[in-house]
């Protein structure tokens, strides 16, 4: 895990963390340990999509930052509140990390067939994506598409890609999400741009 030479300043006071199928879901114990430790004040709360539930555990997510953990998927019983909703009012920033090409894809054409989908389709919160994709995502134009649909979003900022090793090919070919840390600062600068009523920055991935 890379470390910042700083802690990004963070301003939102609830924090939700969506972690979708991507491998580097494998990772996620070890940045909401940072996340945690580098932000004591900071509420978080933490959704796991189905596949990013084979690579982590809600349960062990849950003791880290002890807080709730839920699975992005309906609930079987009935209940008297919404999850999406709970969501998307609770939510005072969101990171979509890491962001997998299933769920980059869904939430670019504006699905919202989960609980997380909805929330992020329904809130005005200042949302993160950080990609994590597979070798040769990047050259498919829709998938180019997807993502330029997402910065353009005034909520919604794209973070940049970085070279990873693919867990199949073992080369530089796929194209990873960065550290947490980056994302974090890209959701204050977007978090203050909308406060400000300024334009929004540019994603670039």
């Amino acid at each position: 895990m890379t470390k910042p030479r700083r802690v990004p300043e963070l301003g939102a006071e609830r924090l939700l963390i969506v972690g979708t199928g991507a491998i580097a879901a494998m990772h996620l114990p070890s940045w909401l340990t940072w996340l945690t430790t580098s932000y004591p004040e900071l509420q978080v709360r933490v959704v796991l999509t189905r596949s990013a539930e084979r690579f982590v555990s809600r349960e062990a997510l849950s003791v880290l930052i002890r807080g709730e953990v839920s699975a992005d998927r309906w609930p079987d019983e009935p209940g008297p509140e919404a999850l999406h909703v709970r969501l998307a009012e609770w939510s005072e920033a969101v990171a979509v990390y890491p962001a997998c090409l299933n769920y980059v894809s869904r939430l670019a054409l504006g699905l919202a067939d989960t609980p997380s989908l909805l929330a992020l389709q329904c809130t005005a919160a200042p949302i993160g994506v950080a990609p994590s994709l597979p070798p040769g995502a990047l050259d498919n134009p829709t998938v180019r598409a997807h993502l330029d649909t997402l910065a353009e979003r005034p909520n919604v900022v794209v973070a940049p890609t970085l070279p990873a090793i693919s867990a199949t090919t073992r080369r530089a070919d796929a194209a990873g999400a960065p550290p947490l840390w980056a994302l974090i600062d890209l959701i204050e600068r977007l978090r203050r741009s909308l406060a400000a009523g300024a334009a929004p920055p540019a994603g670039v991935v």
